[in-house]
């Protein structure tokens, strides 16, 4: 049985590391989304959790949403503070996050920088049939599995303009085989890429009705959980020097800015290298950047996305030697002999970090470390390892790509001291 609701007023002190506004009473912490640090709201409370029913005082950093899915839509936790806040408010994730592993680092991060550009160029669409057998396609609401069905998302670049119409038609084609679906879209130079997650194989039937659906949807590419249907043209990503045709699904950055940023902070950091070892290279993010100046060995667990870097840079010109390594990096990091041959180290893993890979790193040689991530917690974890192993940590940058959103990307530079 549910707790009883409370209406309750509540002063909030700051906004939480996911968005939420906390407000200290002597219960203990409640969190109430939509609600910004520093304002008097009022609630109706559950336990820890408080739903916004109006702002009694407002904090001089509000602003009004101007997606009319919000709240109902998870996709924006913070539509409602206004951008110079946000991204102050990301910085001090960071910092706080460095902090809770013993290290200070305020004096060495700078502000946060925007990396929205035009939009995200990605974005993957949950498709769920209601009871009725409805199917709704949208994004996942706020803490919940249910489903916000959404007409448009104003943050989408206009390569993504007609990723919704398309999600949908995809999903009404695939309602036959009654799962829920995840429906991923980028978009590139050859149009929309679509890969189809939830479904399991389709038999040959639908199989040639997919071909058909994507001739007419004027698809680039449509794959089943990465197995292609159709390729009708090269769904083609710019990457510097290179034009590189991603595997489906495979890992990019969300938006085009957000990428150039990256790359442009990996780049400067290495500076004068020689020798690089770009490490979990994914399709090339960075590798075919700093080819362009140094020999890069990139080095990256899925085979798929180790092929189609090859392939770009067969067809690339004006670069430096790359060389590629298919390795899984968490159970076979590269150890600090062969570490030894590089000028500079750059990682940018998944969420989960790269711990196995720091230690390694700790106690290599390598004159210069650059880790790019997703996650402050776990660069502030593997920062920690580094320092530790005899690194001094230069500068840390914040940049923010996922705008509205609590997430933080991060670029660290360190060296050996």
């Amino acid at each position: 049985m549910s707790e009883p609701a409370l209406v309750q007023t509540l002063a909030v002190a700051r906004l939480g590391h996911r968005g939420d506004g906390v407000a200290e009473t002597p219960e203990g912490a409640v969190f109430v989304g939509r609600a910004l640090g520093g304002e008097t709201v009022e609630v109706e409370r559950r336990g820890e959790r408080g739903r916004l029913l109006r702002v009694i005082e407002a904090s001089p950093d509000r602003v009004a949403a101007y997606c009319p899915e919000v709240p109902r839509c998870g996709g924006c936790a913070i539509q409602e503070l206004a951008q110079p806040a946000a991204l102050a408010w990301k910085r001090g994730l960071l910092i706080d996050a460095f902090l809770r592993e013993g290290l200070d680092v305020a004096d060495r991060v700078g502000p946060t920088l925007d990396a929205h550009g035009a939009g995200r160029r990605r974005a993957t669409f949950h498709a769920r049939a209601d009871a009725t057998g409805r199917i709704h396609v949208g994004f996942a609401e706020a803490r919940s599995h249910a489903i916000t069905p959404i007409a448009a998302c104003p943050l989408l670049a206009p390569s993504l303009a007609r990723a919704l119409p398309v999600a949908r038609a995809v999903a009404a084609a695939l309602s036959s085989r009654k799962k829920p679906l995840d429906i991923v879209t980028t978009g590139t130079s050859g149009g929309l890429d679509i890969d189809v997650r939830g479904s399991g194989p389709p038999p040959e039937a639908l199989r040639l009705r997919l071909v058909a659906l994507a001739e007419s949807l004027d698809l680039a590419r449509l794959a089943i959980h990465g197995d292609v249907v159709v390729e009708r043209r090269r769904p083609e990503i710019a990457m510097g020097r290179a034009l590189v045709a991603p595997p489906p699904g495979a890992f990019l950055q969300a938006t085009a800015e957000g990428e150039n940023v990256l790359a442009a902070l990996v780049t400067e950091a290495v500076g004068k290298a020689k020798r690089v070892a770009d490490l979990f290279s994914g399709v090339g993010t960075f590798a075919f950047r700093l080819a362009e100046a140094a020999e890069v060995h990139a080095v990256e667990s899925g085979r798929e996305a180790i092929a189609a870097l090859e392939a770009a840079a067969r067809r690339a010109s004006g670069l430096k030697r790359v060389t590629t390594e298919a390795r899984d990096l968490f159970r076979r990091p590269l150890l600090a002999a062969e570490l030894a041959r590089f000028d500079a180290v750059a990682f940018d893993p998944p969420r989960a970090g790269a711990e196995a890979q720091a230690r390694m790193l700790a106690e290599s040689k390598a004159p210069k470390v650059i880790a790019v991530s997703c996650s402050v917690a776990t660069l502030a974890r593997d920062a920690a390892i580094l320092v530790r192993g005899g690194y001094a940590l230069e500068r840390v940058t914040p940049v923010d790509q996922f705008r509205h959103s609590a997430h933080v990307e991060a670029v660290a530079v360190f060296v050996r001291r």
